[in-house]
C-alpha cells in the first residue's frame, strides 16, 4: 500500500484575526487525480497557498502539511523552494499574469530547468523544445524566442505547464487553468493535462467551479463550503449520488443539454461574510433540509459507511435505483 505523497492536517487559515480556512484535512496518493469544486471564496486556492507557503504575510497558518512525511509548515524558505517547483508544482488560472511580458518565452522556460534540474546551455533549450512540443506549441523553434502576448490564452496556458513540468514534479496543482478559455480551448487543456499524467504518472489537483470539467480528468473529488470540506469521495459515485444538500444544489443550477428544458433550481441566499459566521452548519441558513441541531453545532466530516466522507446532519438520501443521476454528467465536454 503506497503511502500519501501529501497530507494535510487541521489546516487552518485566518487573514488579521479572522479566519477563513477552518481545519482541512486532506490526503493525496502517488498519481492520482483530486478535485477541490465549490463556489468561489470557499478556499479552494487558500488551501493550497497556504501549503506551499505562498500567502501573504498578514496570514496566519497553521497545522501541518506534510510531503512524504516531512513537515513543510514553518520552515525555512530554502526548505521551501525545494519543494515548490520541484515536488509540487502549481499554475493558475490567468497565465498571463503568471508570465513575464518583458522576457521571452523559451528564457522563461529555461530559467525554470535551471533552477530545478541544473540545466543550462544547449541542453536546457533542448529540453525547453521538448517540453513545448509535449503541451503541443506548434513551431516550437520557431516561436522560441516570442514574447507571451504573441501567443493565443489557450497557448499562454500551455507554456504555463511547460513551465510547471520543467521541474519534473510529482504533483501539478492547477487552479482553475480553464477558466478564461473558451469551450473548446477547455477541453484541449483537459485533455493535455490528462495526457500528461498518463505518460509522467504525476498526481494531479485540479481546483474549479466547473464541475464538468472535473468529472473529465478526476478520479476523487472534495466539495468546499466557507473554508471547510463538506463532501468527499469517489468522482462517479459523488456526482451519480451527491448526498449534501449543498453539492446537490451545485448539481441542480447546472442546465442540461438534452430532455425537457427545466427551470434550474438556484442555492437561494449568498455565501456566509468569514467575519459573521453563522452558529453551526455554515451552509444551515440557506438549506431547505436543515433541523435545529444545524444551527447549534459544526458537524463533522465523517465517514457514511460507503466510503463517502460527509459532514450533515439531514443528507440527501440516498437516491432509488433508476433515479436520474447528477446533471453535471450532461454537461461534461
Amino acid at each position: 500500500m503506497r503511502s500519501n505523497l501529501v497530507e494535510l492536517r487541521d489546516l487552518k487559515v485566518a487573514f488579521d484575526g479572522t479566519t477563513v480556512l477552518h481545519g482541512i484535512d486532506l490526503d493525496v496518493a502517488p498519481g492520482e487525480a483530486l478535485g477541490l469544486v465549490g463556489e468561489s471564496g470557499c478556499g479552494k486556492s487558500v488551501t493550497w497557498l497556504a501549503a506551499l507557503g505562498l500567502l501573504p504575510g498578514k496570514a496566519t497558518v497553521t497545522g501541518s502539511v506534510k510531503v512524504e512525511g516531512r513537515e513543510m509548515l514553518g520552515r525555512a524558505r530554502t526548505a521551501l523552494e525545494e519543494i515548490r517547483g520541484g515536488r509540487i508544482a502549481m499554475i493558475f488560472q490567468d497565465p498571463s499574469s503568471s508570465l513575464n511580458p518583458v522576457l521571452r518565452v523559451g528564457r522563461q522556460i529555461v530559467e525554470a530547468l535551471a533552477i530545478h534540474r541544473g540545466l543550462r546551455g544547449a541542453a536546457a533549450k533542448t529540453e525547453a523544445l521538448r517540453l513545448l512540443d509535449m503541451v503541443g506549441i506548434p513551431d516550437a523553434r520557431g516561436r522560441f524566442d516570442l514574447f507571451p502576448h504573441e501567443f493565443s490564452g489557450g497557448q499562454c496556458q500551455r507554456l504555463m505547464i511547460a513551465m510547471a513540468l520543467a521541474g519534473q514534479p510529482d504533483l501539478l496543482v492547477a487552479d482553475e487553468p480553464t477558466t478564461a478559455l473558451d469551450a473548446t480551448i477547455q477541453a484541449q487543456i483537459l485533455d493535455l493535462l490528462a495526457d500528461i499524467r498518463t505518460e509522467t504518472g504525476m498526481a494531479t489537483v485540479f481546483i474549479s467551479h466547473d464541475l464538468g470539467a472535473v468529472s473529465q480528468v478526476c478520479d476523487r473529488v472534495c466539495v468546499m463550503y466557507s473554508g471547510r470540506i463538506v463532501e468527499a469521495g469517489g468522482i462517479d459515485e459523488l456526482f451519480a449520488r451527491p448526498r449534501h444538500p449543498y453539492t446537490r444544489g451545485l448539481f441542480d443550477a447546472i442546465p442540461g443539454i438534452d430532455g425537457l428544458r427545466t427551470r434550474l433550481v438556484p442555492i437561494p441566499g449568498t455565501v456566509p461574510n468569514p467575519k459573521e459566521m453563522p452558529r453551526g452548519c455554515a451552509f444551515s441558513p440557506r438549506c431547505a433540509r436543515a433541523v435545529d441541531a444545524c444551527g447549534t453545532a459544526i458537524p463533522e466530516l465523517a465517514s457514511d459507511g460507503n466510503g463517502r466522507l460527509l459532514a450533515c446532519r439531514n443528507p440527501v438520501p440516498v437516491p432509488q435505483q433508476g433515479r436520474k443521476p447528477a446533471r453535471v454528467l450532461e454537461a461534461a465536454f
